[in-house]
């Protein structure tokens, strides 16, 4: 089973800037997309970015022009950067692939363990 491992995560200032990393712990066939979540508890998982495979992306409209999502394809990693953070970006960050592990596979959903961001006021 793949998982997808994140680091980045932590506390920082309003302002301030961390960047996101996410890549798999093994070997996928073909990855489609990639992208952050994010969960603030007692709501709903949201979607912050995402990138496509031909590198279009897409972002929630509250962090366009604040964050960038970024990708290695070599790596099948993906990046999150933060800049400008405010309060309101607080939240566990989840890591997103569609990918086939195999050839014969279907697409699936991975997805990260979570990492915490808290920004302080």
């Amino acid at each position: 089973q793949v998982q997808l491992v994140e680091s980045g995560g932590g506390l920082v200032q309003t302002g301030g800037s961390l960047r996101l990393s996410c890549a798999p712990d093994g070997k996928l066939f073909s990855i489609e997309s990639m992208g952050w979540y994010r969960q603030v508890a007692g709501k709903e998982r949201e979607l912050v970015a995402n990138i496509a495979n031909d590198g279009t992306t897409d972002y929630k409209d509250s962090v366009k022009g604040r964050f960038t999502i970024s990708k290695d394809n070599a790596r099948d990693a993906v990046y999150l950067h933060m800049n400008s953070l405010e309060p309101e970006d607080t939240a566990i960050y989840y890591c997103n692939a569609r990918a086939r592990r195999y050839s014969t596979w279907p697409v699936l959903a991975l997805w990260g363990q979570g990492t915490q961001v808290t920004v302080s006021s």
